[in-house]
């Protein structure tokens, strides 16, 4: 028996009023064991599918020897052994980590060691950006109005350049790069001084904005430019982490290494876990006692369940595989775009894929896109829009997705295009 939804508080949205009793791989089952394809990963959670059984395993031995000590009172195992598998995941100059609870939690980590550790306050994001739901992050996020609608004023400091969106600005991926730097360097003669800007945050793909990949290029020189102003980089890779994208990070397309990773989602395989990542010297320049949280380095079964997550990624080759199904997937959605014109482009890296709906004159069709985005729940494939103008679907099915599995959603898909 469905349980009444009445004691909810309102202020969630809900795509479905599914309500799951159990889940396994791909897939969700809700009282009756009417079967779901979950292509949402719980927006990109679910990183080795539902309920995977190592990550079982590791939280019910956990929950049976220890399940709170709180970091700033003792040192659970768990924490010292996440931060040993995010050591051999990240740079070699990565090499100390804080854990949090959410994604937003630890972009606000991220904000505040930046300050601290340059000793300057202002910070860039980039426009269709979302770092999260605090205050902090609110300001950071520009995606879409609802995420910070009647809110103000909210904290300070922050400002906007023109993210590299190719097929929003009708431009090739160099023609945009070269005028969103312009942009980002006018913006650093004209509102933030680089001597007064602590950090520039950026998700190397976009996320909630539409599933929009940097390209390597525009990195590169994103790279360079807070070198030579002794800005910290910060890479936001809470949606794009853990193998999402066909490598471990999303950053690594551009060959280039951040002075913080923002580390969430994917990384617990469902429980709440984040962290950010630094060196040695940044995190030392962080005043012992400015920052902390009850939870972040104490829950040890969401570390053990990080732990066994990023065992699975590793020892499962499940970056791998989100490459090659990334790669199987993005064909067939191109065929369906040339089948159906509406959908205006198809992008992404790995698993992180978006189908972008558009007018016969380019403008965003995001009526259009809710259709067909109804019809796929309606025949039990769960999928998620995104972008400024709600006019993307989005493909992010869990790592361990298999060819039979990506087909048939593809099926369903076309189905409800028709």
């Amino acid at each position: 028996m469905n349980a009444t939804t009445e004691l909810l508080a309102p202020v969630w949205t809900h795509v479905t009023d599914i309500q799951p009793a159990r889940g396994e791989g791909i897939y969700l089952y809700d009282a009756e064991d009417r079967r779901y394809t979950d292509f949402t990963s719980g927006i990109g959670v679910t990183s080795t599918g539902h309920c995977h059984p190592r990550v079982v395993q590791a939280v019910q031995n956990q929950a049976a020897q220890l399940l709170f000590g709180q970091m700033n009172i003792v040192m659970p195992p768990a924490a010292l052994a996440l931060a040993e598998r995010l050591n051999q995941v990240t740079p070699p100059a990565i090499n100390r980590f804080f854990f949090s609870n959410s994604g937003a939690e630890a972009v606000e980590a991220s904000v505040k060691l930046a300050r601290h550790a340059t000793g300057r306050r202002n910070i860039i994001v980039f426009q269709g950006s979302f770092h999260g739901r605090t205050a902090q992050t609110m300001a950071m996020t520009t995606s879409k109005y609802i995420y910070r609608y009647n809110y103000q004023p909210l904290p300070g400091g922050i400002f906007v350049a023109p993210f590299p969106y190719s097929y929003y600005f009708g431009w090739d991926d160099e023609t945009t790069s070269d005028f969103c730097l312009q942009q980002l360097d006018m913006l650093l003669h004209s509102q933030t001084a680089p001597d007064e800007t602590a950090a520039v945050i950026i998700e190397p793909v976009l996320g909630e904005g539409g599933y929009v990949p940097a390209p390597p290029t525009f990195l590169q020189s994103l790279r360079r430019i807070c070198d030579e102003h002794g800005i910290l980089l910060i890479a936001d890779e809470v949606q794009s982490g853990f193998g999402r994208t066909g490598k471990f990070f999303a950053y690594e397309y551009a060959d280039i290494e951040p002075d913080v990773i923002v580390m969430a989602k994917g990384m617990g395989s469902g429980l709440p876990i984040s962290a950010i990542g630094a060196s040695a010297d940044l995190m030392a320049k962080w005043r012992p006692g400015t920052h902390g949280g009850t939870y972040g380095g104490g829950a040890a079964v969401s570390l053990a369940g990080a732990c066994a997550t990023i065992d699975v990624i590793r020892d499962e080759g499940l970056v791998e595989n989100a490459a090659s199904m990334g790669a199987h997937l993005m064909t067939g959605l191109r065929e369906l775009q040339a089948e159906y014109p509406v959908i205006g482009d198809v992008r992404g890296l790995g698993l992180m894929i978006a189908t972008e709906f558009s007018m016969p004159d380019g403008k965003p069709d995001p009526e259009t896109a809710a259709r067909v985005h109804k019809a796929c729940i309606a025949r039990d494939l769960l999928l998620l829009t995104c972008g400024s103008y709600n006019n993307v679907i989005r493909w992010i099915p869990p790592l361990v997705v298999t060819p039979a599995q990506i087909d048939e959603a593809l099926a369903i898909f076309n189905e409800a295009l028709n």
